[in-house]
């Protein structure tokens, strides 16, 4: 059986950060896998190579991010790192690098089949991605092609300190830029639950897609992408960046009624991390011309108001069961791009106060990157903006 640990921390040393995070985990005994966020302070090459020394039996997997949230609450400085460490033999881990918009479908296909091949009876897959230029629709859906819709995929795609540059996924001494890992968890007593909320309104008059390729999208309204989108939000097109964007630049994709219905909003965000010098935009999934994207504002009554009534519905699935562990991904632009840190601290503990048994919050690995994987009309989506909770649990 499966048991979960975890631990975050602020330290300036990579390797004295690592050594003491696993401490404070409880220790490297028993870890036979162990998964970490880090800021971009941290030297990854430095959290890798100790994490092994520690933990010599374990695989280790890392992930960039703009911010850690762990048992211990928030933090989002530079020098942010945050661990999970898993006991038991029932997973098992696949990663590639070279993963892009054009690479998807085929790269996640191959790591899939790879999976199925080393463990067959997978019940769930958490799923680590690059935060810029993927088209996470289709690497959604290789999983699915090999192991059916029903089998719940989570996580997050990294992020950096939401410049838009760059995002890194680490697999043992490997660290990579354009790289994703997936881990297959088969314990047979394992379930898990997922969910995700936002608290976003959309506003004015839609951005029309009148030209694109595959997940770039050339032209809104006829017109450059990157000079109609950031006029409309009041930005100098030759002088803006995506970190200026990101914050206030959602769109949002309209829902089919029944989904917007359990999702509590008629709309799905997504983010804009990279733009080309053409003045075209990269979208994170696929794009089809004539899509209707609109601007939005945050709401934040309703960011807290959503949050409460997602938490109300996934306890209410998780009935009498016993939380393990929680992998908490949530958008950088919900950390302190947009919330006071009182707002943060208080969102991230109506998260966490309903899943306590006893006072205590479970092991608990949170980060803010650019992207959240959870389910949504009883498939498995992408998300932006969003926050996005997978609680895995074992039945009363």
């Amino acid at each position: 059986m499966l048991t979960f640990r975890s631990a975050s921390l602020r330290q300036v040393d990579s390797v004295k950060a690592m050594a003491s995070c696993i401490e404070a985990a409880g220790g490297p005994q028993d870890c036979r896998l162990l998964i970490f966020n880090a800021c971009m302070g941290h030297d990854f090459g430095q959290l890798a190579a100790e994490a092994q020394r520690l933990c010599p039996r374990a695989r280790v997997l890392g992930a960039s991010c703009c911010g850690i949230v762990g048992r211990e609450g928030v933090s989002e400085t530079l020098k942010d790192l945050a661990v999970m460490l898993i006991g038991g033999e029932e997973w098992a881990v696949v990663s590639m690098d070279g993963v892009n918009s054009h690479t998807a479908h085929a790269k996640g296909l191959a790591m899939a089949r790879d999976l199925q091949s080393q463990l067959p009876q997978v019940r769930c897959i958490q799923l680590l991605g690059p935060g810029i230029d993927t088209a996470n629709d289709l690497l959604l859906r290789a999983f699915e092609e090999v192991f059916g819709p029903e089998v719940t995929v989570f996580g997050a795609t990294a992020s950096d300190n939401m410049r838009g540059i760059t995002s890194l996924q680490s697999d043992g001494s490997q660290v990579m830029r354009h790289g994703v890992w997936a881990v297959g968890y088969a314990d047979s007593s394992l379930e898990v639950e997922t969910q995700a909320s936002h608290g976003f309104v959309a506003m004015g008059e839609p951005l029309v897609v009148t030209r694109c390729e595959g997940t770039r999208i050339l032209e809104f309204n006829g017109r450059p992408s990157w000079g109609e989108y950031t006029q409309r939000l009041g930005l100098d097109p030759q002088r803006a960046t995506c970190a200026e964007s990101i914050p206030i630049g959602a769109l949002a994709e309209p829902l089919q009624p029944e989904v917007a219905l359990e999702y509590g909003n008629p709309h799905l965000l997504r983010v804009i991390t990279k733009r080309d010098d053409d003045g075209a935009i990269h979208y994170p999934c696929q794009v089809r011309e004539g899509l209707r994207l609109w601007l939005t504002v945050r709401d934040e009554s309703r960011i807290f108001a959503n949050l409460e009534r997602m938490m109300q519905q996934m306890v209410s699935r998780i009935g009498s069961g016993t939380v393990l562990a929680v992998f908490h991904s949530d958008c950088l632009a919900r950390g302190r791009f947009m919330l006071q840190r009182v707002d943060k601290e208080e969102l991230v503990a109506k998260m966490q106060r309903p899943l306590q048994r006893g006072g205590l919050t479970p092991p608990w690995l949170g980060m803010y990157g650019f992207g959240e994987f959870a389910r949504l009309g009883n498939r498995n989506t992408f998300h932006n903006y969003s926050t996005a909770l997978a609680c895995l649990f074992r039945r009363a």
